[in-house]
């Protein structure tokens, strides 16, 4: 891409008003789609708008912001520019604009944040709009060169038509008049039932140079002349360097230099990174670890547990009736708590990023979620302006939450600071990007359910105790104090709603914040409310004597969208009809990231310990499907990430630190252990939603409550693994 020249941006404006964790920058979105002056790609082909580029071999170049990480949002964004666009899917590509140029641009491209399931549900109506107003330019380029209305010109798969005189053109031809043109003031989008591009399982843009090897991920980036960085953090979250002795290392193969990169970490750059990780682990550094050191596992849940009671405080995220009254009357009442651990994010590839630093500029390579907030942890780092700062994204090797934040990229650039004009790479080893990540936070409920004399819910409270993610990475999105993100899956409206109607309701939170820092963690807020809730229901319907699915059906008559998502599970999965001999059958369902859910699962357990998931079913109403084969595969790994969390994951703490260091105490599961997967799509239209988290948040409690059914045994705290069961 052409670099542009770049207004000034007063440097401590932009870090202040971009958000460094996802929410991209606090300013209006002003998307140029064109104009008389012809904006040139790198290669000289004509820029149509900011998000088409046609090169005069017809091949079309579409814009992509947001990141991909293996969800399919490449495709996906791609595919809905294209069906505006009408060009020839055989010949569209694919390039990450920067956000310096975005900026530069007036934010062009719009959010570069990809989380929370929002890559294309946030942005298709905008994206769309550029297809179609390229559309409009180009076919309004071929009309002035033939002299006819545009109104008569038609186009397909990139070929202009006017068919009273039989010319035809290609976009490649047309591309550099319509760059020149004034777009319009706006256009109209095609209505979903004209579609021919969205709505197919089109083949990803992305896999051939992932199966070729040909894809650079962050982790493969090269410069002339780069050194490499390792680098270890205090291991107490919250500690920070007392000293360290460079002379130990300083005649070791390879070393460079040992930098100190902030209060809390030290740093060996080195001509390989193994020998800057080598020199590492024999550098005599000594930490001031501070009274964190004295938490741990116990000392948290504790805590945690503390947070139950009625008399601490609590912040309400839904109420209805009397619940607390309800449940004082009520001719009989259960309760029962659960727990849900730190959840750590465990990409294939560590953290890193490639630093090149000068006084006059300084430019990132990585791997991240948010380009813009890594656009600004390099400003605010390196004390440069906007125009003398860029970041270029590159693929990433997973994500899942964790490459939102930016303190790799910060590491990156204070140590390229501390050797101008030298490219760092800085890598994180294994074991330092298990231990210094953002977890998914830990939390305890207590759930009280009551009962009339005819066994009917009278009432229901549920009373969370646990770790904001806001309060730590966004304290200003913070409502009077409370964290609505708390309430995922049980909110009282919005895109993570409630399902149930009960007569008294009381959903609240004890916020309780540890030491170690969390952060956003697919499926997030929505994986433990889920498994709190529905195992619960579970637990009510039992005490009510009535089947788990017909209980929860009487609760959902004001909720057709959850209910139609859990119908159409309950019929895949063959729920009114006999399961196999030794088979037994749990059920869910969640609303999360503006999708209606449901999952069930068909398990045998032997020995009381062993668990095989046969098949696992999840039905999903996201609105509208860009791309089934994608949705497909997003649920299968949802389900993938779920069911390690359920058996295998759970971080603890000792000593102020986490313990999970590698592979070997941090597990996922294996592809023998994978049950067989099936999506049921019932798009219903007029919104949209997520896909990549939402599903995740079924696969726990279906496989939980079908583990009751076969057992009689309820699990209440995860992972499996410290209840000593195991796949089977």
């Amino acid at each position: 891409m052409n670099k542009h020249v770049s207004p000034r941006i007063n440097r401590r404006a932009f870090v202040i008003g971009t958000a460094a964790v996802g929410a991209g920058l606090a300013v209006g979105l002003d998307i140029p789609f064109g104009g008389p002056a012809v904006v040139r790609a790198a290669d000289g082909s004509p820029e149509v708008n900011a998000w088409v580029v046609v090169r005069p071999d017809d091949t079309v170049v579409i814009r992509i912001a947001r990141s991909e990480m293996g969800q399919g949002s490449l495709t996906g964004l791609a595919q809905l520019v294209a069906e505006e666009l009408e060009c020839d899917w055989s010949k569209v590509t694919t390039e990450y604009p920067t956000p310096g140029q975005s900026v530069a641009r007036k934010r062009a491209w719009g959010d570069f944040s990809t989380g929370g399931s929002r890559g294309i549900r946030s942005s298709q109506d905008y994206v769309r709009k550029g297809g179609a107003t390229a559309r409009v330019m180009l076919i309004e380029a071929a009309a002035n060169e033939w002299k006819v209305p545009a109104s008569e010109c038609t186009v397909a798969r990139g070929v202009i038509t006017h068919k009273a005189s039989g010319r035809t053109t290609t976009y490649g031809k047309v591309a550099e008049a319509a760059a020149k043109l004034t777009p319009p003031a706006d256009v109209k989008l095609k209505d979903p039932k004209d579609w021919t591009i969205v709505g197919k399982g089109l083949l990803r843009l992305d896999t051939a140079d992932k199966t070729t090897g040909a894809m650079v991920y962050g982790i493969d980036f090269k410069l002339p002349g780069m050194l490499n960085a390792a680098i270890k953090d205090c291991p107490v979250f919250g500690g920070k360097v007392k000293s360290f002795d460079d002379t130990k290392i300083a005649g070791m193969k390879g070393v460079k230099k040992v930098v100190k990169v902030g209060d809390s970490a030290v740093a060996v750059v080195a001509d390989t990174w193994w020998h800057a990780k080598i020199a590492l682990e024999i550098l005599p550094i000594v930490w001031d670890e501070g009274d964190n050191a004295k938490v741990s596992s116990e000392t948290i849940a504790k805590w945690l547990a503390e947070g139950l009671d009625d008399a601490q405080p609590a912040f309400v995220g839904n109420k209805n009736g009397d619940a607390k009254a309800a449940i004082a009357g009520a001719a009989k009442k259960i309760e029962a708590v659960y727990n849900y651990p730190y959840q750590n994010h465990a990409t294939m590839e560590p953290m890193n990023a490639t630093a090149l630093y000068t006084a006059d500029k300084c430019e990132v390579w990585c791997g991240t979620q948010n380009g813009e907030a890594a656009f600004a942890a390099v400003l605010e780092v390196s004390g440069l302006p906007a125009e003398k700062c860029d970041v270029h994204k590159l693929m990433l090797g997973g994500g899942f939450g964790r490459r939102g934040t930016t303190d790799y990229v910060r590491q990156a650039v204070a140590i390229a600071k501390q050797m101008p004009g030298t490219p760092i790479k800085l890598l994180w080893s294994r074991e330092e990007d298990m231990t210094h990540g953002k977890y998914h936070p830990v939390t305890q409920c207590r759930m009280t359910g009551a009962f009339d004399a005819d066994d009917n819910l009278i009432a229901l409270h549920y009373r969370l105790s646990g770790q904001s993610i806001l309060f730590s990475v966004r304290p200003e999105a913070l409502q009077n104090g409370m964290d609505p993100a708390a309430f995922q899956g049980v909110a009282q409206s919005g895109e993570a709603a409630f399902g149930y109607a009960v007569p008294n309701l009381l959903i609240e939170h004890s916020m309780r914040n540890p030491h170690v820092p969390p952060g956003f963690w697919r499926g997030v807020n929505v994986n433990h409310n889920a498994i709190y809730m529905e195992c619960f229901m579970d637990e009510l319907a039992h005490e009510a004597g009535q089947d788990p699915l017909e209980f929860r059906r009487k609760l959902m008559g004001n909720h057709p969208k959850h209910l139609a998502v859990l119908n159409a599970v309950a019929e895949r999965i063959g729920w009114d009809k006999p399961a196999p001999q030794g088979v037994y059958r749990g059920i869910a369902q969640v609303m999360g990231y503006g999708s209606y859910v449901a999952g069930a699962a068909e398990i045998s357990v032997t020995d009381g310990n062993k668990i095989k998931v046969h098949r696992i079913v999840a039905s999903t109403d996201p609105g509208y499907v860009v791309n089934p084969a994608q949705v497909e595969r997003q649920i299968a790994g949802s389900f993938v990430y779920g069911l390690s969390a359920l058996f295998y994951g759970g971080c603890t703490v000792k000593d102020g630190r986490i313990e999970q260091t590698n592979f070997d105490s941090y597990n996922s599961m294996r592809i023998n252990e994978m049950p067989k997967v099936e999506a049921v799509m019932v798009p219903s239209g007029g919104f949209w939603g997520g896909v990549g988290e939402p599903t995740i948040g079924v696969a726990a409690p279906a496989v939980l409550n079908a583990y009751f059914a076969a057992t009689g045994k309820r699990i209440r705290s995860v992972p499996l693994r410290d209840q000593n069961i195991t796949f089977a």
